[in-house]
């Protein structure tokens, strides 16, 4: 164990604790159980509540020991990019060697975590998100955009592994919010690649904006909300939700589509994305709270 590690096990460096939490990237972790929970709450049955936040408190552990690894094999390209060069490994807070212990360690005990108290099929899927996000994804991206794709799948389990917890099975809602969870990724990582894509050619990651320039990233990205707006509908068109979400579904998913659409105009540059990068997080969240109430009213 080094020296750092140490010093972590014996409470005399608490300046570390502070790093450590910022490796499992907070704001995307929340993210993350937000879906996991429409997940647990869509599902059919009563809700465990004991079982529920064990599940929520073990996913949350995975996900932060994935976020944590993640950091780990991008730390070179993060030390390069301005909003990840703060980060706690390329601004020296913390030792790669104590980042790679905490993210492998937190990721099992997770695992186990679910495994024993939850049930083997939320753990199955939580390894599943966690090898293909830190072993497939991760490396990808240095080389192919087609990362996006990758990364979208397990970027998509989180809602499966809330079903999972709450019936033990997968059912078709659970694979429906898979597929909005998945669409809806593709227009919000090619908002962020366009309005930092400064910042991703200097650490050499081939984003769409670079890769097929800013008009093809533009395009791809209204193709890919136009999917998403499909996507959305179809719990109405399997009679798994009603009248209500399809209203609530068909305007936000109206708005969010002219708003990608408003970026094919020569003039709409990085003002325009990050206003789309934005307006994708509620328009997420509104979906699937509508899809949760629909289903518990």
């Amino acid at each position: 164990m080094s020296t750092r590690v140490a010093e972590l096990a014996n409470g005399r460096d608490a300046a570390v604790l502070p790093a450590l939490f910022q490796l499992t990237k907070p704001g995307i972790t929340r993210l993350v159980l937000v879906t996991m929970l429409a997940g647990a709450l869509a599902a059919p049955g009563a809700v465990d509540f004991v079982r529920l936040a064990t599940a929520l408190l073990a996913t949350a552990i995975v996900v932060g020991g994935a976020n944590a690894l993640n950091m780990y094999w991008e730390r070179d390209t993060d030390a390069l990019m301005a909003r990840t060069r703060a980060r706690p490994l390329p601004s020296g807070r913390i030792t790669p060697e104590l980042a790679l212990w905490f993210g492998v360690g937190s990721s099992l005990f997770g695992l186990v975590l679910l495994s024993a108290f939850v049930n083997p099929l939320s753990a199955g899927l939580a390894a599943l998100a966690l090898v293909s996000y830190v072993l497939v994804y991760t490396p990808l991206k240095r080389v192919t955009p087609w990362s996006l794709y990758v990364g979208a799948v397990p970027g998509a389990i989180p809602p499966l592994i809330g079903w999972a917890a709450s019936t033990g099975s997968l059912a078709r809602p659970a694979w429906l919010l898979f597929l909005v969870l998945l669409f809806w990724q593709l227009p919000h990582f090619v908002a962020i690649a366009i309005f930092r894509r400064e910042e991703y050619e200097r650490a050499r990651i081939p984003v769409l904006p670079l890769v097929r320039g800013l008009r093809g990233a533009k395009h791809a990205l209204a193709r890919y909300s136009g999917l998403l707006f499909f996507v959305s509908l179809l719990p109405v068109i399997t009679g798994d939700a009603s009248a209500v979400y399809a209203a609530l579904a068909a305007a936000a998913g109206a708005f969010f589509l002219a708003l990608s659409l408003h970026g094919l105009k020569p003039q709409a540059d990085r003002r325009w994305a990050r206003a789309t990068f934005f307006a994708s997080m509620p328009y997420l969240v509104l979906l699937f709270a509508a899809l949760v109430v629909d289903v518990r009213l």
